[in-house]
């Protein structure tokens, strides 16, 4: 298995962000990439849990540093059907007791209706990305237009394994004056579930 770099990220949300993202356009861009994922917000924790490509993804945040940066590292991707054993992990990351499973794996469609959507702790968000990326100073750089159920909202991010230099490239593009925050907390303010 290929070693993980956890990397750091600062990242913002608004409904304008065109100064930030008026800085970033001067650069060329890179990729475009459009996604529809579901993510499951608990009650009882703060991990990324999301489901992408029919794969259940799963990323824990590490610690924040002096400047409010964020480390996150994956911790599971998982294929449907899901395992018990598999399972065990994510209701370890909602933060919440393993239900009692009447079987060893569940396919996509029972997870979303007998595990997730019967459990009144946790939450379905549909999300619908379109992100644009670029390369500054080496740092992965995002635009994104999402929808958080059908709510259109963008988001700016800056990300690499060195910390330094990512807040090094929110303060030449001018981003440091946006608040830093990340998706699962983001999406809970939009929800009304206290982060």
């Amino acid at each position: 298995m290929e070693k993980i770099i956890p990397r750091w990220e600062w990242r913002t949300f608004g409904e304008n962000l065109e100064d930030g993202i008026k800085a970033i356009q001067a650069y060329p861009e890179g990729k475009v990439r459009q996604s529809s994922e579901i993510y499951i917000l608990s009650e009882h924790s703060n991990d990324n849990t999301k489901i992408r490509d029919e794969l259940m993804d799963i990323k824990t945040l590490i610690r924040v540093n002096k400047d409010g940066l964020e480390q996150w590292t994956p911790i599971l991707k998982a294929g449907f059907p899901i395992h018990i054993t598999d399972l065990a992990i994510v209701y370890k990351a909602f933060n919440i007791p393993l239900p009692y499973l009447k079987k060893d794996e569940y396919t996509y469609e029972e997870y979303l209706n007998e595990l997730i959507g019967s459990n009144k702790s946790l939450f379905m968000v549909n999300v619908v990305k379109e992100r644009h990326g670029f390369t500054i100073d080496d740092c992965i750089v995002e635009i994104a237009y999402v929808k958080f159920n059908e709510v259109p909202i963008q988001t700016i991010a800056v990300e690499h394994a060195d910390p330094e230099l990512v807040i090094k490239t929110v303060r030449k593009l001018g981003l440091d004056h946006y608040e830093n925050i990340n998706y699962i907390k983001a999406m809970k303010r939009q929800v009304g579930l206290k982060y």
